[in-house]
């Protein structure tokens, strides 16, 4: 359950919503533990940087926040010296192995989005996860070499789009879609090892995770508590021993902190039979291996009166249109007609086939005959998980992207 995350701020308390719901403001208890963790980060050591590669190494993955073995680190150190950090990896040599893709991801560890990346990138190796404290971070990690592949939320099924990382895929030209992951959501009631469910005074999360669990929570019967991080809110918890407070999370955050998972699956299950978040895995100039479905941004010169005849190019060919959005047009927000003023927008629509298809290619070319401008944002194919895997102890890179 994305959103626009900032490390800076880890838990932010908000205040009471109406009494009927019972919410209040985060107890003292739980300040003093968020208060307590932070002071520890403000009082880390400076590592000094010597010309020994060993040492820079250390340094560099001081500042990244890594712990590694001095052989992993002497490792990094070359790589980074001889490629930069803008760079491709080398191709491995002779008794080397390839180093495993770099994944960001926009949240914190233990977060639904590391879950997702977790999902999309499954390896026996655990490839290691580059958390991004916010949307437009993952998409810059990409743009600066420090990842290989990002995978960030795109639309949910009960909250609608997600449009700001619509913004920054327009915004990106050179970032491509490569896939695209369904993802159930699994709310998952949190808690302390060995702390009976009888002490349970309140439970804690996100606004979002709460409001698709209301139905749940009320059986509860506990004080409901939001704050900005569910994920932040779990490592608290587990640092500072909360025993009477539960957090609804992720499994994943259940892992990476050591917390019980005491129950699954506690959201409202709607009409449709459940909560769905769209993933997109995104490469710097790569092109998807799929051949499911394509997604194309445009703009119409006459606005959304010409809506009509960029989707008749793809319906007349056979092509389906299967999703149809619009963004502001940054680049030219006002249109003038006959002496009045509107705004103007770039339409996005998602097609079913590659970009390679005849008819789909047809259909583009036809499109770029009246539209003011085309850009084909990937092709792609799609992963549909009905079920998440276990968690596993994969390495997660603490990095501000």
């Amino acid at each position: 359950m994305p959103t626009d995350i900032s490390r800076a701020n880890l838990v932010i308390l908000t205040p009471a919503a109406a009494a009927a719901n019972k919410r209040r403001r985060i107890s003292s208890s739980f300040l003093l533990v968020i208060k307590g963790s932070l002071r520890k980060q403000q009082q880390r050591p400076t590592i000094t940087t010597t010309s020994s590669p060993l040492q820079g190494a250390e340094d560099l993955a001081a500042r990244l926040g890594l712990e590694m073995a001095a052989a992993g680190l002497e490792l990094l150190f070359r790589d980074r010296k001889a490629f930069g950090a803008g760079d491709h990896p080398p191709p491995p040599s002779p008794g080397r192995q390839r180093r495993p893709v770099r994944v960001a991801y926009q949240g914190v560890p233990g977060s639904y989005c590391q879950e997702a990346a977790a999902e999309a990138y499954p390896s026996s190796s655990h490839p290691p996860f580059l958390p991004c404290p916010h949307m437009e971070a993952a998409f810059s990690a990409l743009e600066d070499g420090s990842a290989d592949r990002a995978v960030v939320p795109i639309e949910n099924s009960l909250d609608g789009p997600i449009p700001r990382n619509l913004d920054l895929l327009l915004r990106y030209p050179a970032v491509r879609i490569v896939g695209e992951l369904l993802l159930p959501v699994n709310h998952s009631l949190l808690a302390l090892p060995g702390a009976p469910r009888s002490a349970l005074r309140r439970v804690v999360s996100h606004p979002q995770a709460l409001d698709h669990c209301r139905h749940r929570l009320q059986a509860f019967d506990l004080e409901v508590e939001e704050v900005s991080s569910a994920a932040d809110a779990a490592r608290f918890v587990a640092e500072g021993r909360i025993s009477d407070t539960a957090v609804i999370g992720s499994r994943i955050a259940a892992h990476e902190f050591g917390l019980r998972v005491l129950e699954e699956n506690i959201q409202d299950q709607g009409p449709g039979g459940g909560n769905m978040t769209r993933f997109l895995q995104l490469a710097l100039g790569a092109t998807g291996t799929g051949t499911g479905k394509t997604t194309v941004a445009f703009s119409l010169p006459s606005g959304p009166s010409d809506l009509f005849r960029a989707m008749w190019a793809f319906e007349s060919r056979g092509v389906r249109v299967t999703r149809v959005d619009h963004r502001p047009n940054r680049s030219s927000p006002v249109r003038v007609v006959d002496k009045a003023a509107y705004l103007d927008y770039v339409f996005v629509l998602d097609l079913e086939g590659a970009e390679s298809d005849d008819h789909v290619r047809a259909a583009l070319a036809r499109l770029r005959e009246f539209a003011g401008f085309v850009r084909v944002l990937g092709s792609y194919g799609c992963t549909c998980a009905t079920r998440l895997r276990n968690p596993s102890p994969a390495p997660v890179t603490p990095k501000n992207c």
